[in-house]
């Protein structure tokens, strides 16, 4: 039997556009989703493809979302290549969480945390059964009823309810800090600093972190946080042009924070206390900030020269492994054509083969 190539040139390609195009709309009768119903209705969606996009812009997810047909990675892969096409003049102040628009503000540690709960929007308290009632055209979400209590603003942060014990290490930025890794326009180097840890992270899979996130729970890295604040809302970011030489606050974004408490650290010089893992990234995405502070945790034990013991805390695993974009170009890859390589391979087994029955003969001659 011969293999050969398929043909089709242009005009297929053309035509898988076209198709692509028509299997996207879906039927005609049934009105077109626009931008703006997906950036407000499928709003989680939009803040994973803009976290994982490493692009703040809440319409070029909802149409990259749109574009995809709701596959979220092939989304991030647009905004990814969109992305690279803009001009950079410049990197943002670190942001400051501490002075977050609070929306929605938990801790599993303290039931009476300074600042108090906020429940915020959440599945969390939900039955999870489906409801038929968002079937039907037109019906309108019960609205909210707002606590009557005041909200302290700043919010303490799990940091400032432990600062007066110094039970929580810090991370404060120092005047001779170097300047922060930026993986975006530099290859990945190891031993990792936590600069690019987080920003792998903070722009990895989703699914692939909360596997690891889970794994370390399971006993596979040995790390069972408690979360100690997780806290969504709104922050300011500020830039410093160098015309002006000091700070302007250029915009608002929301983002969801987390910090996990796990383990404790002591030397002979200083006393025990609380590590913590950090998780932030864009719009309100609990599952990942949580799962991203528990591998952070994970991988700081390895850095930490305790011994590396599961996957979860090998940070060139981790971090290689957690872009879907890498990960989804070199699985899907494989669809595209590799006649020589097959070719060759085709030959090896056939040769294989015939030297195979040529020794089954010998054998049984001598039989």
């Amino acid at each position: 039997m011969a293999y050969v190539a398929v043909k089709g040139g242009e005009k297929a390609i053309s035509n898988a556009h076209k198709w692509l195009a028509e299997e996207r709309r879906g039927d005609p009768a049934v009105t077109e989703l626009e931008v703006a119903q997906l950036r407000e209705q499928l709003s989680l969606a939009v803040d994973r493809v803009m976290g994982e996009g490493s692009c703040y812009d809440r319409d070029l997810a909802a149409l990259a979302v749109k574009q995809a047909r709701g596959d979220l990675p092939e989304a991030v892969f647009l905004v990814r290549a969109y992305r690279t096409t803009l001009p950079r003049f410049g990197a943002s102040e670190p942001l400051d969480t501490v002075n977050m628009a609070v929306r929605r503000r938990v801790s599993a540690a303290f039931k009476d945390i300074p600042g108090g709960q906020v429940l915020g929007p959440t599945f969390d308290y939900t039955h999870r059964l489906l409801d038929f009632a968002l079937a039907a055209d037109g019906v309108l979400p019960p609205q909210a009823v707002l606590a009557e209590e005041p909200q302290a603003y700043p919010m303490p942060t799990i940091g400032s309810v432990f600062a007066h014990e110094d039970l929580l290490e810090s991370d404060e930025r120092t005047e001779d800090a170097p300047e922060p890794f930026d993986l975006t326009r530099e290859p990945m180097s190891f031993p990792a600093g936590r600069d690019q840890r987080l920003q792998a992270l903070a722009r990895g899979d989703e699914g692939f972190l909360l596997s690891l996130a889970y794994s370390s729970q399971r006993g596979w890295g040995n790390t069972h946080p408690l979360c100690g604040e997780i806290r969504m809302g709104t922050v300011a970011v500020e830039f410093v042009p160098e015309e002006l030489g000091f700070a302007i606050e250029v915009g608002d974004i929301i983002v969801t924070e987390c910090q996990m408490l796990g383990g404790s650290k002591s030397s002979a010089e200083t006393p025990p206390q609380y590590m913590r893992g950090y998780g932030l990234v864009f719009g309100h995405s609990e599952r990942k900030a949580m799962s991203m502070a528990i591998v952070d945790r994970a991988l700081r034990d390895n850095a930490a020269a305790s011994g590396q013991v599961a996957p979860v805390q090998d940070e060139e695993f981790v971090l290689y492994h957690s872009d879907n974009v890498e990960a989804s170009g070199f699985v899907q890859h494989l669809k595209l054509p590799h006649y020589v390589d097959f070719q060759a391979d085709l030959q090896s087994i056939r040769r294989l083969r015939r030297e195979f029955f040529q020794r089954q003969a010998l054998k049984e001659a001598a039989e």
